[in-house]
């Protein structure tokens, strides 16, 4: 494993934008949004993802109302919270929904995409000039006015364009489309392509005959039409990052509706039909890749919760040109695989992020598990800037049917027990204990997951929900039979701790002991809980 590259910064410093997106439609008001900004505090987040509509900002052609913008950026700074903003102009879930009715009224101008049948799609062409001109004087004007404007620099990032993509058609077959289909593949893709020799674009290329040189169909077969979207969604986008960051340098990035299955409509995996053809999913995730430049990275919306699903689409899209960052991602287990395996740099909350508040202000109690996950990432976010790269960071995940997760680490073998696997009941305090049978009900329904880093040798950190650690020291054959034994239902340890600590990290990430704990409620095993905070494990040879 390799160091992430840090693309999110604050005041020179790494960050680690940690939050939730809000409701599509929550950004037009401030008393819209201000839900999704008490959302954000109530997960001990950092940052929310928030919209900026180009129907809003440029209701007529040319003039531009920057209120919301400036609402947005109060709201945030009144939470304590930093802002990515959500460029919705030509796409919005690959449809033309949030551009401006002066655009959406004038077709003749502002070219849509046409279907095979020559049907008009709700879509935005990526071929046509006034189109792209149009949104990049919009977005240029965004970004002006936030270098003059966001002096405290509350706005860490922007999202160009939303799913990008073709919803009804593999591609665009309006005529000047469809010349440069049949025309010659550019000669930098079929370079980029030869000089990668691997990869999903490559190989499904040489499946196809691998030739070098003839139109898209020649080259790229029955896949030629999604590749020939990829490729001029990319290079429209790019273009409107350019012009962007051309007068305001601030990381961009990109979002893609996956074309992995989501629910049952998707199970054809069809590029047009299944998912916006043109995005930048796993298959030509290269190409959009190649011809975007001005971005940062290209970011998967992982909508489901399926553990080696996610894995996949994580490995698919933390590479060493493109590091992992999760914009609309439900709280599932694989998060922290995500943060201790793919050096995930950042994560959002997706999914109706305001009704997780409570009318009083607290959490909806439906909604805790997920609140639980994200708050013991918050605790972690120091440990997460300085281990993630260095093998030190172990994610802890109770899939089906385990009641035990083993690791090998430095000096020490660890098992992280789940609450329900078969460890007899442990006393923890008379804060956290519940009585058993409403234990065993949230055991039931929590698994155990979260997050060990071993700092050095002797030094553990442990974040998380249910599941407690043992250690036992890596020793020669003949003396690891002495490392513990058991008596009288209790496992009672001949590996000793030197100090076992709740706590929390400062403002200059510094561990502060807010509890010491000892004696029945570390002799079996180190537990862990969201609201204790991050537990400091010193041990002793």
């Amino acid at each position: 494993m390799t160091l992430p590259k840090r693309i999110f910064t604050v005041n020179g410093k790494p960050f680690f934008p940690l939050g939730g997106q809000s409701s599509t439609s929550s950004a037009y008001s401030s008393s819209e949004i201000e839900p999704a900004f008490k959302a954000v505090n109530l997960l001990h987040g950092n940052t929310l993802l928030t919209d900026v509509y180009w129907e809003h900002i440029e209701p007529e052609e040319g003039k531009f109302d920057f209120t919301m913008v400036d609402d947005l950026i109060a709201g945030a700074r009144n939470h304590g919270l930093k802002l990515i903003l959500l460029w919705f102009a030509t796409w919005k879930n690959a449809t033309m929904d949030y551009a401006p009715d002066w655009v959406k009224t004038n077709p003749d101008r502002f070219r849509r995409v046409i279907s095979p049948t020559g049907k008009d799609l709700w879509t935005l062409s990526p071929f046509c000039e006034a189109n792209l001109e149009a949104d990049k004087k919009a977005f240029t004007a965004l970004c002006k006015y936030l270098k003059t404007k966001d002096t405290e620099r509350t706005v860490i990032a922007l999202q160009v364009e939303n799913e990008p993509g073709i919803f009804g058609s593999n591609r665009d077959y309006v005529p000047v489309a469809q010349a440069m289909f049949d025309s010659a593949v550019p000669a930098k893709l079929v370079t980029a392509l030869k000089k990668a020799g691997k990869g999903q674009a490559w190989d499904l290329w040489q499946q196809a005959g691998g030739k070098t040189s003839g139109n898209w169909t020649d080259l790229f077969g029955w896949q030629a039409g999604e590749f020939f979207s990829a490729w001029a969604v990319a290079r429209y986008i790019d273009s409107v990052a350019e012009a962007g960051r051309a007068v305001y340098d601030i990381p961009m990035y990109m979002n893609v509706w996956l074309m992995e299955v989501r629910r049952g409509d998707s199970r054809w995996m069809l590029p047009g039909e299944s998912y916006p053809s043109g995005g930048g999913v796993t298959k030509v995730l290269d190409i959009t890749r190649w011809f975007t430049p001005h971005l940062a990275l290209i970011a998967p919306d992982i909508k489901f919760y399926n553990l080696r699903a996610f894995e996949e689409v994580c490995a698919s899209y933390s590479r060493e040109d493109n590091p992992l960052f999760l914009p609309e991602t439900p709280p599932a287990l694989s998060l922290f695989r995500a943060i201790a395996d793919y050096n995930l740099l950042g994560y959002s909350r997706m999914y109706l992020l305001e009704s997780i508040v409570a009318p009083d202000g607290s959490v909806r109690p439906g909604s805790q598990m997920g609140v639980d996950t994200i708050r013991c990432v918050a605790s972690a976010i120091p440990l997460i800037l300085k281990y993630q790269g260095t093998g030190r960071i172990y994610a802890v995940v109770q899939e089906d049917d385990i009641d035990a997760q083993r690791f090998d680490m430095e000096g020490y073998l660890g098992v992280a027990s789940f609450a329900t696997g078969h460890a007899p009941h442990i006393p923890k305090d008379y804060r956290h204990d519940t009585p058993e049978e409403a234990k065993q009900i949230q055991n039931e329904l929590e698994r155990g997951r979260g997050l060990i880093v071993q700092a050095s040798r002797n030094e553990f950190y442990l974040v998380g929900v249910n599941y407690r650690v043992f250690l036992r020291p890596k020793l020669s054959p003949e003396k690891m039979l002495d490392a513990t034994f058991v008596a009288e239902g209790w496992l009672t340890k001949l590996t000793h701790h030197l100090r076992v600590d709740e706590g929390h990290f400062d403002e200059n990430d510094q561990f502060v002991v807010d509890r010491r704990r000892n004696g029945d409620v570390i002799n079996g095993g180190i537990w862990v809980a969201p609201d204790v905070g991050v537990v400091r494990v010193l041990m002793c040879d």
